[in-house]
């Protein structure tokens, strides 16, 4: 979100407070242009401010009262004054009308005059600015997606059939013509305004079935004419600049996809089935930046352990969980925080997921020969500080990790596993003796994914028996001691709004274990009768948390759900 204050009013404003120094608040502005990041992200990210009190600071300087859209209700129909295309242009919600027909407008940069003005003139009343923070604008947003919805289902019904009353003579033509290729743009916009990760065109018997992930659900968005599939294939391919004509293979591909302002990136997964091409199309922002480790959802205490053992020069930090438990978007947070100009740090992933300035980053091509070891064998002859390998597959890149992170070199690198004590047997299997695995392994982070309450609809209530009852079945079955652990005293869920698309849930986080590799566990790794069981209950002596304490500490904050944490914590 751009600073809509000069930055020296921000620093004189912190250091007055005694949070920041001079010379820390100027190292943290040249490392947000040396990133290409916002600077108020940054200073989050380094622990200096909340994101909240930075925000009050700027509506001070502003002079504008803050708009706080999470707790305030917004109005649809104040709202729907303005265009989604000029709200999202602008950057401004307007969202309350006052009774003598003035406007309350939220906006990122209230300074700007300009857009003051235009909206005046546009909407013919007057206009009271409100300063708002990125997120705010978003649950503004987001009152579109209810239009947004209809609109899309009627728009896709009519381009279905003309479609079908088209004379193309090929599968190309019809792929080229306007119908298929309104359905798709329309796709891929109303997938953005659903906040969706993934778009799922899967060919059934008699039907194209079109599904969506949110928050990491798949929802039923519609069913489509099976006899437009292979045209809607083809228009894909052509975008993704994959081969047409070939029906039986498997095939990836990516393009860029623009609406309005918000550029994404589209990654194309093709794959033959029974009834003909499933296609998976994963929708990243291109100018997505890295999270920080407060906004993955890790808290404090946790977060200190780990940034402690990034400060090592050598060793091995991996991150580990089940397909999509948000792994990846954890070594890029890692990543960003070791992003010095003294170091070079240098990646070998499959795929991409998000370009870093200043991080060189290589991609799996098997075909040119470039796989998890022989990237990594590679990226030890470019001088690296810093080595990212996406995940540890086998026995070879597993005793190449090792070996580098012997070497003088800090390895960051993922594993699937359910939990942090897993890891180390499962290193085991991979052929690293347990002297190598002591002598190199700093931490490891287990996680889960679960969905956030959304703040628009939020409410408590009281918990039943029932659910004390789960809970504590739970805790029997992990192996944990209910006497020990700290039970939630308030439970929240969300009602479900425009804002949330009736869910009760906006955004994820996520819940963590983390456990440090410390003098006593690497005792027991190294004993003669080494059991996981072992290791789990050393663990927990030692200090570490499990995913379910770490979920149930999150209830009680008012992030997310009882229900969520044990739906993923059973997984």
């Amino acid at each position: 979100m751009k600073l809509p204050i000069p930055v020296e009013q921000l620093k004189k404003k912190l250091v007055q407070e005694g949070l920041i120094t001079n010379e820390k608040f100027d190292e943290i502005v040249a490392d947000s242009k040396r990133k290409n990041q916002d600077v108020l992200d940054m200073i989050v990210s380094q622990g200096v401010a909340e994101a909240g009190y930075l925000y009050n600071v700027i509506a001070l300087i502003l002079g504008v009262p803050l708009a706080k859209l999470e707790t305030q209700k917004i109005d649809p129909n104040a709202v729907k004054v303005l265009s989604e295309d000029i709200a999202r242009q602008r950057e401004v919600i307007v969202f309350k009308q006052e009774e003598d027909g003035s406007y309350d407008v939220a906006m990122a940069d209230p300074s700007n005059l300009e857009t003051v003005k235009f909206l005046s003139q546009h909407l013919q009343a007057r206009i009271n600015p409100y300063f708002a923070t990125i997120n705010d604008l978003n649950r503004g947003f987001a009152i579109y997606g209810s239009q947004t919805a209809q609109d899309f289902k009627r728009l896709i019904e009519e381009k279905i059939q003309e479609s079908l009353r088209s004379q193309a003579k090929t599968i190309e033509e019809a792929a080229s013509m306007l119908p298929i290729v309104s359905i798709v743009e329309g796709l891929l916009s109303y997938a953005m305004a659903s906040r969706a990760s993934d778009i799922h065109l899967e060919v059934l018997e008699d039907a194209t079935l079109v599904r969506y992930r949110v928050d990491g659900i798949l929802f039923e968005i519609m069913r489509m004419p099976k006899v437009i599939h292979p045209a809607l294939v083809a228009r894909i391919k052509i975008l993704s600049g994959l081969k047409i004509d070939e029906h039986y293979r498997p095939q990836d591909g990516r393009f860029h996809y623009q609406i309005v302002t918000q550029v994404i990136d589209v990654r194309v997964s093709i794959l033959p089935t029974f009834y003909g091409e499933k296609i998976v199309m994963r929708l990243l922002e291109a100018a997505q930046k890295p999270l920080s480790l407060d906004e993955l959802g890790m808290l404090p205490e946790t977060a200190k352990v780990v940034t402690e053992n990034l400060k090592k020069s050598y060793g091995m930090v991996l991150s580990c969980g089940p397909t999509g438990s948000g792994k990846t978007t954890t070594l890029y947070a890692l990543m960003d925080i070791l992003n010095k100009p003294p170091v070079n740090i240098v990646t070998v992933e499959d795929p991409i997921e998000y370009n870093m300035r200043y991080v060189n980053q290589t991609q799996i091509n098997v075909q040119a020969g470039i796989a998890f070891a022989s990237g990594l064998r590679a990226i030890l002859r470019q001088d690296p500080n810093i080595i990212m390998v996406g995940e540890i597959r086998d026995a070879e890149t597993a005793g190449i990790a090792i070996q580098a992170a012997l070497t003088g070199h800090l390895l960051l690198s993922s594993l699937h596993t359910n939990d942090a004590p897993t890891v180390i047997p499962r290193l085991f299997d991979l052929e690293v003796p347990p002297f190598l695995v002591v002598s190199v392994l700093n931490v490891i982070l287990a996680q889960r994914l679960v969905r956030r309450i959304c703040q628009s609809c939020i409410y408590s209530y009281e918990a039943d028996e029932t659910i004390h009852g789960v809970i504590q079945n739970q805790l029997v079955e992990l192996g944990l001691e209910q006497s020990k652990v700290k039970l939630p005293r308030s439970f929240y869920r969300g009602n479900g709004c425009a804002a949330c698309g009736n869910t009760g849930y906006r955004g994820r986080l996520g819940i963590f274990e983390v456990l440090e590799v410390n003098e006593g566990l690497k005792k027991i790794i190294l004993g003669h009768y080494f059991t996981l069981e072992k290791l789990r209950m050393a663990s927990r002596e030692h200090g570490m948390g499990t995913m379910f304490e770490d979920g149930l500490r999150k209830v009680e904050l008012a992030m997310t759900t009882i229900d969520e944490v044990l739906r993923v914590i059973r997984e």
